[in-house]
């Protein structure tokens, strides 16, 4: 079967033809899937069938590439801006037939035609951000939702699919755009009907926001870490007196006596649990997070003109996780209420929980204390974050790092109910070298040694405490063993941390990809096992 490979005008009126486009029973897509399969010589994608009484279109794959399938009545015309269709016989009947190569143009196509194919603001439901740094994961997250009940509505959480910061997508050479894309594709394939969203992660910059609203993200998780004062909090008298005075006042619309006698002088009630804030309490929190504070607000009101520009719905998230201290109640408070006070909108806020979250392992003690202790102060201080969430909000509260998480789970489950997003990124990534680990041992070995070797230098943009002596040389291991070490808490820490050399690596890459490419049945597969671990905590 001939591919059109000619680049196409991108306003494409394929949503006349395959719209009001339905989804088959499966028992037709089945038989359909048969015959285009024996008439393209593709594997066909039999969920992504969509259809009209004048067309269909469907997603296949041969080799390492998917195709964007269109079958049309023999009677039909179709836009010139389409191409080639050839003329061929599907189920006895004469139709025309276009494969695509399935690229940024014709998700244009796609997205254009199938509404259900855009993500969407996600609102107060219980979310999850599936983070995808290789572009090939998000069937094994759709199959990870569907295993709960018997319909895709029963999903425990309301997904994203498209998410990656600014950082990972200059480490893995993508843009916000083909983050979207290969998100799309994913959603097409697994014929995911029940919305999405997109989290443009990270947000430093008004460049970045504005790379994003082009792409028509919907969720913006802003990042004002850089300017968190994290030495507040036991600054000396004179040093906290100094930090105030040169606060963005100004821009804040306020000053150290007011934002001390809003907060101070009278017990605040946080859905049913009394707190009095002392006046230094409020004070080392606007001198720790006020530019934080601004920073948002500056980011906010600029992604809230482009947006109305563009016409775009979006949501805001902000994040201060990143940073060197926890986030006191008074803190979060302090943030919560001048988000508010100075006209931000925002349905999720990620502080800075008690313990440690590392990447890619679970919850870890924080010394002196034991885990056992670590994680009943946790449950403690996120009963806190809650209230203050009920009460300024109500948003949910977005754990970050959140990836294998599980010791926590149940805790932010059980106290949070809806109110809650969790956040993955390197787990899908760690699942894939998994997946390599099981069937390409020689490859996996490479990325092993490689990893070590960059970890000193790749582990300065990360808490993490993972050391390479700990972990056994692959030369000591069977093949057989070498999916074990995701069980091993440094080995799993060195691999995530390394993503970006690696995927950056002249030869690894290319090995990398072709092997995955190879096996995304067995990744999807791996995808949904992790996942449902994921999920479960949250599903009541």
């Amino acid at each position: 079967m001939e591919v059109n490979i000619e680049t196409p005008k991108k306003n494409v009126a394929l949503g006349r033809l395959v719209e009001p486009a339905r989804a088959f029973t499966e028992s037709e897509r089945g038989k359909l899937a048969s015959e285009l399969e024996s008439t393209t010589g593709l594997k066909i994608y039999t969920r992504s069938l969509r259809g009209s009484e004048k067309a269909v279109v469907f997603l296949g794959r041969k080799k390492d590439m998917n195709y964007l399938g269109l079958l049309v009545e023999s009677d039909q015309n179709t836009p010139a801006q389409l191409g080639k269709l050839n003329e061929t016989t599907v189920a006895n009947r004469v139709c025309k037939l276009g494969l695509f190569p399935a690229d940024a143009t014709r998700a244009s196509w796609l997205r254009e035609a199938l509404p259900f194919l855009r993500p969407r603001p996600l609102g107060l439901q219980k979310s999850v951000g599936f983070g995808d740094r290789l572009g090939l994961a998000t069937p094994g997250h759709i199959q990870a939702l569907r295993s709960f009940g018997n319909k895709d509505s029963d999903a425990p959480m309301q997904p994203i699919f498209a998410q990656q910061s600014m950082r990972e997508n200059a480490r893995t050479g993508r843009t916000p755009q083909s983050v979207m894309d290969d998100a799309l594709w994913g959603v097409f394939q697994e014929g995911w009907e029940q919305g999405y969203g997109a989290d443009a992660d990270h947000l430093k910059t008004r460049e970045d926001v504005d790379v994003c609203v082009e792409a028509g993200y919907t969720f913006y998780t802003i990042d004002p870490g850089e300017y968190v004062d994290n030495s507040a909090s036991t600054a000396s008298a004179s040093d906290l007196e100094e930090k105030l005075r040169t606060l963005p006042w100004e821009f804040l619309e306020s000053s150290p006596n007011r934002i001390a006698e809003q907060l101070s002088t009278k017990p605040i009630d946080l859905v049913g649990r009394t707190k009095q804030l002392s006046r230094e309490s409020v004070l080392r929190a606007a001198a720790k997070y006020g530019r934080a504070v601004a920073h948002t607000v500056e980011l906010y009101r600029h992604l809230e003109k482009r947006a109305t520009q563009k016409g775009l719905q979006f949501e805001l998230e902000m994040s201060v996780d990143e940073t060197d201290t926890v986030t006191t109640l008074a803190e979060h408070i302090y943030i919560a209420h001048e988000l508010q006070r100075l006209g931000v909108k925002w349905v999720s806020l990620a502080p800075r929980y008690f313990g440690r979250f590392e990447k890619g392992v679970d919850f870890l003690e924080e010394p002196p204390l034991s885990l056992e202790e670590t994680l009943d102060k946790f449950e403690e201080t996120f009963a806190l974050h809650v209230a203050v969430s009920r009460t300024y909000g109500p948003y949910k509260l977005s754990l970050h790092s959140g990836s294998d998480k599980f010791s926590i789970y149940p805790i932010a489950a059980r106290l949070a109910g809806s109110l809650v997003h969790l956040k993955t990124a390197g787990t899908s990534y760690l699942e894939a070298l998994h997946t390599l680990a099981q069937v390409d041992a020689e490859l996996f070995r490479d990325i092993l040694e490689f990893s070590k070797q960059r970890y000193p230098e790749d582990r300065a943009t990360y808490h993490v405490s993972a050391e390479v002596e700990r972990i056994p040389a692959s030369s000591e291991l069977s093949d057989e063993d070498l999916p074990g070490l995701f069980d091993h808490f440094d080995a799993r820490e060195v691999l995530h941390v390394t993503f970006g050399s690696v995927l950056n690596h002249p030869d690894l890459r290319p090995r990398f990809f072709r092997s995955l490419n190879e096996h995304l049945d067995i990744y999807s597969e791996m995808l949904q096992k992790h996942f449902v671990r994921h999920l479960e905590p949250f599903a009541s």
